[in-house]
């Protein structure tokens, strides 16, 4: 089964940007040279007459095209590389590590590569990514009772003040007040419908969106102060199952996900909530069918409004209420996102 593609002048328009929001969405075939390429690929652009558009890259390879060597669209976009998962693997294993240039040149590697791989992914340096878990890690231990200079040196700072400053610089409080706030780590997760921003807390999962989702800053304000949090990109050991069941949901394998959620809200906006993750994989549901469910008729609006205030896509699948008239409306990672998830669902219901 063929998922719909947003409309010609958008994917040509995403080929031109090298628009890395449509990674997984469409494979651009080139007519003149029989090669497919990545939405992002480096390689000169045909004219838009030359190009046809496929969703995956199995339908370009059934026509005869050949995969592009230098975006190399067979591969998963973003993966973690394999020349760097040993490093990552250190750290993961090392908490409070700290490596400076000259220790990634003895492991092998080159440090400017390094850097680049974790500006583009992670939006800040290897060394920035490496102190934002080392706070992160000092979060949690003043938190559950240790004091603040053990905290300091334990993480490696010399002293205690440079420990503060870099502590409020990252958090936006001082490092005492850790045992009456709260972090919510952030990652990026790559999805076949692009990138999505990822928060956890100790509870659970608090937050998935698409990155490019217009209220996606006022969303995280607003979990800020509904959890008196401050956000830190980092990792969190809820991630690890985020992306697993992610990817098991993307290839067919998963209807349900068995994740902890942290999503505060009010007693309604919890309610429709629960509503939505009780419509079944594979079916969909009118905005007046979901107010009946939840035995408030008259409430199509509030219902409507509750759903755009979900701030977990996918598995709270928001995605599965349609209009009236059997339309597709109100999706704010966008309409043609939530068909390919619709699409998706009932290719793979049966499975």
């Amino acid at each position: 089964m063929k998922h719909t593609l947003p409309d010609t002048a958008t994917m040509y328009k995403a080929l031109l940007q090298k628009d890395s929001t449509f990674e997984g969405v469409f494979i651009a075939g080139v007519k003149t040279t029989g090669i497919f390429c990545r939405p992002t690929c480096t390689a000169r652009k045909p004219k838009q007459e030359n190009v046809e558009y496929f969703g995956t890259a199995q339908e370009a390879l059934q026509l005869g095209y050949r995969p592009c060597k230098i975006c190399q669209p067979m591969s998963y976009k973003g993966e973690i590389p394999e020349w760097l998962r040993p490093l990552l693997a250190e750290v993961n294993a090392t908490p409070g590590i700290r490596l400076k240039d000259v220790d990634i040149k003895q492991r092998g590697l080159d440090p400017n590569r390094v850097r680049r791989w974790f500006q583009k992914h992670h939006g800040m340096t290897f060394q920035g990514y490496l102190r934002t878990l080392r706070i992160g890690l000092s979060f949690g231990r003043i938190r559950y009772g240790e004091k603040v200079i053990d905290a300091a040196f334990e993480s490696g700072y010399e002293s205690l003040s440079g420990f503060t400053e870099s502590f409020k610089n990252m958090t936006g409080f001082s490092p005492n007040k850790s045992r009456h706030r709260d972090l919510i780590t952030t990652t990026r997760i790559l999805t076949p419908l692009g990138p999505m921003l990822a928060g956890a807390t100790e509870q659970g999962i608090c937050l998935l969106e698409f990155v490019d989702r217009r209220m996606l800053e006022t969303q995280l304000k607003r979990l800020n102060t509904l959890l008196d949090a401050t956000c830190v990109s980092g990792t969190h050991a809820h991630f690890d199952l985020l992306h697993l069941q992610l990817k098991e949901y993307f290839t067919g394998k998963r209807k349900t996900f068995t994740l902890p959620l942290n999503i505060p809200g009010t007693a309604f906006q919890q309610s429709v909530w629960e509503g939505l993750r009780m419509i079944p994989y594979g079916t969909t549901r009118l905005y007046q069918e979901q107010a009946e469910f939840l035995k408030n008729p008259k409430a199509i609006r509030a219902v409507a409004k509750a759903n755009g205030d979900n701030r977990i896509a996918i598995i709270i699948p928001c995605h599965r209420v349609i209009g009236k008239d059997g339309k597709l409306v109100g999706y704010g990672g966008g309409l043609w996102r939530k068909q390919y998830l619709l699409e998706h669902e009932l290719e793979h219901k049966a499975n």
